[in-house]
């Protein structure tokens, strides 16, 4: 009840129903019934340090070189971006209960509920050059789907270049920022956004089909799924550091939702439509036309699948 957390707090009644309604612009529902109180729509495990890290395997451990648990920001990847300026070490990690700023590719805005979902971004320094990172994006997704196996999650795959589907709703997507010389040392930001217990509320405003692990009736919990997905991008960054794409591509080419379908692809204004045939050794999507097999970088579509 309101008094009761007002004793809780030290406050009073009316205190208690101005800081109540300060949750709502975050994407926390609160249910209130006169006479019996408040409660949250839906409960949430907060993050926690120690059980995320508890979830990494002994060989991705040290990887690991700090946690920055966020109760608040703009973006993780921003606060990442920021930092590497100021030498932050490779392995840095930023995950936030909320995010006012949540980015998606082409500068889109990922909707990002308070306690709702995962909103993480990790630091990692290359020294081969931004020029050799076109797969990266590809290789974590990769990642990802290793992560949802493990997890007994069903029916998931990969949009090219970077969406994780199950059933054509999305479930996560991967953002990443190169920052560095082209054919030097480098640093990148990977960010990664995965409904885990979306709010209605908050999927009202989505304006795609989307799902989340409690709908797929996965209920691991959101450390231990942080956990063992910051496990899974460990290994990627790590292998890709010494072989690239190419160590990626067969286990890519098994989860791949397009392949052989006819899809459409925008660039601006510009509409092509194909078969969709995988993607060629550098990631590129090969699409097959009237004319033959083009292929299209990722920085340069959209891709859905034709009506």
């Amino acid at each position: 009840s309101g008094q009761e957390l007002g004793k809780i707090l030290g406050v009073s009644r009316a205190a208690v129903w101005k800081m109540l309604s300060r949750l709502e612009p975050l994407g926390l529902e609160i249910h209130a019934v006169s006479g019996r109180g408040y409660r949250l729509a839906n409960s949430f495990e907060p993050l926690d340090r120690d059980l995320i890290i508890e979830q990494l395997g002994s060989d991705t451990r040290p990887y690991l070189k700090d946690l920055d648990i966020l109760d608040e920001t703009d973006s993780t990847s921003g606060v990442l971006l920021q930092s590497a300026q100021q030498g932050i070490p490779s392995g840095s990690v930023c995950l936030a209960e909320f995010q006012h700023g949540g980015r998606g590719r082409r500068g889109r805005q990922w909707l990002s509920p308070y306690g709702a979902n995962i909103y993480l971004s990790l630091l990692w320094r290359f020294q081969e050059g931004a020029a050799q990172l076109g797969g990266l994006s590809l290789a974590i997704g990769v990642a990802l789907m290793r992560t949802l196996y493990e997890l007994h999650v069903e029916g998931a795959g990969i949009k090219w270049p970077n969406d994780i589907l199950i059933d054509g709703r999305k479930l996560a997507g991967i953002l990443i920022d190169v920052a560095g010389e082209s054919a030097g040392p480098c640093h990148v930001v990977i960010g990664v956004g995965m409904n885990y217990h979306m709010p209605e509320s908050a999927g009202e405003q989505i304006e795609q089909p989307w799902t989340d692990l409690w709908q797929q009736g996965t209920h691991a919990g959101r450390n231990r799924t942080v956990g063992r997905l910051l496990h899974h991008i460990f290994n990627t960054v790590k292998l890709y550091e010494t072989a690239g794409l190419e160590a990626f591509l067969d286990e890519w080419k098994q989860w791949d939702v397009t392949r052989d379908q006819t899809v459409t692809i925008y660039q601006g204004e510009k509409r092509i439509d194909g078969v969709a045939r995988g993607i060629d050794e550098h990631g590129l999507l090969c699409l097959q036309q009237e004319d033959g097999i083009h292929t299209y970088a990722s920085g340069e579509v959209s891709l859905r699948k034709a009506c």
